[in-house]
């Protein structure tokens, strides 16, 4: 049935539970797949994970179906798959650079130093990020990749209004934890 016949109940239910399914994800599917895309900075991963978050929702659409919070759960099952995802690419980038570390350094000397120090630097943000309560740490990603707080919001569930005190307090707890591990010494 196309779209435009697609007749919603007064509640928002399609007459069905795989016409309501197919309306979310027409509506939804390339706005997740861009937020997902933001957080792991790979557009085929990201359609995998939104592909396989609106599978997950699928499977649950008996329970789901219609329901307003439907589309946060969608959001949320995906951001935390991306999360799950940065922290094992982390993981393998983390044995890549030492690798190429190891390589840079018997190569050259200055230019070695700063790519050490930059590597260092960017696995500790890494292993922070992946320490924290998920909801922080893809506070944290959703809004380093220039997300507003409207977007943040609707990504993960949340209010609007709230965004900013939830972003503050996961920014002093990213450097609590990162302080705690490390010192000052950025």
């Amino acid at each position: 049935m196309p779209p435009e016949e697609l007749a919603l109940s007064p509640l928002g239910r399609a007459s069905s539970t795989g016409e309501w399914l197919e309306a979310v994800f027409r509506e939804h599917y390339p706005r997740l797949v861009a937020v997902v895309t933001r957080l792991t900075g790979n557009r085929a991963q990201a359609e995998e994970i939104a592909a396989e978050a609106f599978s997950r929702l699928a499977g649950r659409s008996t329970l789901l179906a219609g329901r307003a919070d439907a589309t946060a759960w969608v959001y949320r099952v995906a951001t935390n798959a991306a999360v799950d995802t940065l922290r094992a690419n982390s993981r393998r980038r983390k044995l890549e650079d030492q690798a190429s570390t190891e390589r840079a350094r018997r190569d050259s000397g200055a230019s070695a130093l700063d790519d050490l120090i930059r590597t260092e630097r960017a696995a500790r943000v890494r292993g922070v990020l992946a320490s924290m309560r998920p909801r922080d740490a893809q506070l944290l990603l959703l809004r380093s990749s220039d997300l507003a707080y409207r977007e943040i919001a609707r990504a993960l569930g949340v209010q609007a209004g709230s965004v900013g005190t939830l972003l503050a307090r996961a920014e002093r707890e990213f450097e609590r934890r990162y302080r705690t591990r490390y010192g000052d010494d950025v």
